[in-house]
């Protein structure tokens, strides 16, 4: 390896840059230099040997502690430091960096390596070695190890330089002792080495009187180099929607945040667990389809070029579920991203992901203990208990959960009895509208005014009234058959179906019917529902048309067309079935204590950064 001496100018430059790492980013530069690239020699990686000695230095462990303490004392000290970089700032670091990748290039060196031998991950280390006590070192062939990740902090003292790496398991310090390293070698760390880069090292391991345990660099090497800087160490990246926009630089940044998408995967792993252990099979249904159905929801178009016709996102996998049963399958589920072209809030990203599942020869009842089963298994899974803290509040999740009507619960809550109402809708809404008109703001009454039916009428009060107040898990059975186009009609009740959703938190987690297989019955409440849907959308469009900017009612303007095909699948025969969808997004905020469906998706839809 060229290992040439640095011209002063150069050195000095790299020795100012490490010096002043801990400083805000923003104090950092203030000028830079334009990089070029120069000609590329045979590339190799930067790979740094320590001479063969094995005797460890004696140097005082306190360094790191006291460098740290340091280095927090000067942060203190200017409290106007921000947890993100001007714009000239981050130009010029970018500009350094690039002159550094120059100049390891120059020297035969590649800054982007293919690979690296990892023998241990930090966690890994940290428990191999838990008994090795301070000041100890361990420096036999069977104790070298070899290491890899991005340098998240680093401090110099002398002769001494103190790494810390991050992997996907944790952290653990690089103990670079110059002594140990050939030549200029440990000025080739320091003058090349930044806050950012991805590193590999081969070393022993030892633990430092205060005891940090470390690896004991014999030989290191950049596997990736960091052209942008991390954000500042003590503040972290604090911007919402820039954590979001960039959630790359979130997970450095905020190692927990990645900790929330660990807990997801093991979600999504213990229901898959759990539905293959009651003998359900896993099936794959389209993402496109001709026909948006199983759900009302606004979907996303697209053309397809070749077949010369429209296409639609799916907003549920249900129909295709179904026609698995009626294919022969007697329990079925999917995992599956939805797509819905609606609102954004804290609980509503336009792509989702639920999982449904049907079961033939079962009601809704079955479906309530499967939801049980599957969320409790989830939380032991997640969090090794079943009482769990939600934003503040304690949720129990103890099976069983509360069953009720939602005739009952808005009795309770709202006060009102639907029973005794009929079916006279204009009784009913004044009936609520003086029950509850102090309580409501004006799009409320606007909304009760606007039903259609007096069963529009009671799933509307509940939404606006009984459904925030349900914290602990309740399942709110048998909803009104105007609201429930694909549930079976309810064995004992007129006007009601065999539906459940489920509440935690105020929030809808699962919704689940007796399935309606009467082909006839299900033909003429699809097509009463594109009819209802038709007058709405009517309505919408004259409204906008007498606005002269800005248009209203956006998801009524959307076109609902019927999947006949389903139908006909339907006419060949399904077997009695219960079915339920899940929302995972819902699930995995629940579990991690998260209080926005932004913070449990990876890389959630947003507006365009202005």
């Amino acid at each position: 390896m060229a290992t040439g001496n640095m011209g002063m100018t150069e050195t000095m430059e790299a020795q100012r840059l490490w010096n002043l790492t801990s400083y805000p980013l923003r104090r950092l530069f203030h000028s830079s230099s334009s990089a070029s690239y120069a000609f590329r020699q045979t590339p190799r990686t930067l790979l740094i040997r320590s001479c063969s000695s094995s005797s460890s230095t004696a140097t005082s462990s306190a360094a790191p502690d006291k460098g740290a303490s340091r280095a927090a004392g000067r942060n203190r000290r200017n409290p106007s430091s921000s947890s993100t970089t001007s714009t000239s700032d981050r130009d010029a670091i970018r500009a350094i960096r690039l002159k550094k990748v120059e100049e390891l290039r120059n020297k035969g060196l590649d800054p982007y390596a293919y690979g690296w031998n990892k023998t241990h991950s930090a966690t890994q280390l940290q428990d191999i070695y838990r008994d090795l006590g301070n000041g100890e070192e361990v420096n036999s062939e069977n104790d070298h190890v070899s290491v890899a990740g991005r340098i998240v902090a680093r401090r110099a003292f002398g002769k001494l330089a103190f790494l810390t790496l991050r992997d996907d398991s944790g952290t653990i310090q690089l103990y670079c002792d110059k002594e140990r390293l050939i030549g200029d070698q440990f000025e080739e760390l320091k003058a090349h080495v930044d806050i950012g880069d991805i590193l590999g090292a081969r070393g022993a391991i030892k633990r430092t009187e205060k005891g940090e345990l470390s690896v004991c660099v014999l030989s290191f090497a950049i596997l990736t180099k960091s052209l942008l800087p991390l954000p500042d160490k003590y503040h972290g990246l604090t911007d919402i929607d820039k954590r979001y926009r960039q959630r790359y630089v979130d997970m450095i940044a905020n190692p927990e945040v990645a900790d929330v998408f660990r807990k997801r995967a093991k979600v999504v792993s213990e229901i898959r667990r759990t539905m293959d252990s009651l003998g359900f099979v896993e099936v794959e249904t389209p993402v496109l389809q001709g026909a948006a159905g199983g759900a009302e929801a606004r979907p996303f178009v697209t053309y397809h070029n070749s077949l010369g016709r429209d296409l639609y996102l799916r907003i549920a996998t249900e129909l295709h579920l179904k026609r698995m049963l009626v294919g022969g399958f007697e329990k079925v589920y999917e995992i599956g991203r939805i797509f819905r072209n609606e609102g954004i809030s804290t609980r509503h990203n336009p792509e989702f992901t639920t999982i449904e599942m049907y079961e033939a020869y079962s009601d809704y009842q079955s479906m309530m203990s499967l939801a049980e089963k599957i969320v409790t298994q989830c939380a032991l899974a997640v969090n090794g208990k079943l009482t769990i803290d939600y934003q503040g509040v304690e949720i129990c999740l103890e099976r069983p959960w509360r069953r009720e009507t939602m005739h009952n619960l808005v009795k309770e809550t709202a006060g009102i009895d639907f029973s005794d109402l009929g079916n006279d809708l204009e009784v009913a809404k004044k009936v609520t509208l003086s029950t509850l008109g102090k309580d409501l703001d004006n799009k409320d009454k606007a909304t009760i005014q606007a039903c259609q039916s007096v069963g529009h009428l009671l799933n509307e009060v509940f939404e606006i009234v009984v459904e925030p107040k349900l914290i602990q898990p309740t399942f709110v059975l048998d909803y009104p058959i105007e609201v429930s186009p694909l549930a079976k009609p309810h064995r004992r009740s007129t006007g009601l179906t065999e539906r459940f959703e489920l509440f935690i938190c105020g929030r809808e987690l699962g919704n689940a019917f007796s399935e309606l297989t009467d082909p006839i019955d299900q033909r003429g409440r699809l097509e009463d529902q594109i009819r209802q849907h038709e007058k709405k959308r009517a309505k919408a469009a004259s409204t906008n048309s007498d606005k002269k900017e800005g248009t209203e009612n956006e998801d009524e303007l959307y076109e609902v067309t019927l999947d006949d095909d389903f139908l006909t699948a339907l006419e060949y025969g399904m077997p009695p079935a219960s079915g339920m969808g899940l929302g995972i997004d819902r699930l995995v905020m629940l579990l991690t204590n998260s209080p926005s469906i932004r913070d449990v998706i990876a890389f959630p839809v947003l507006k365009v950064q202005q």
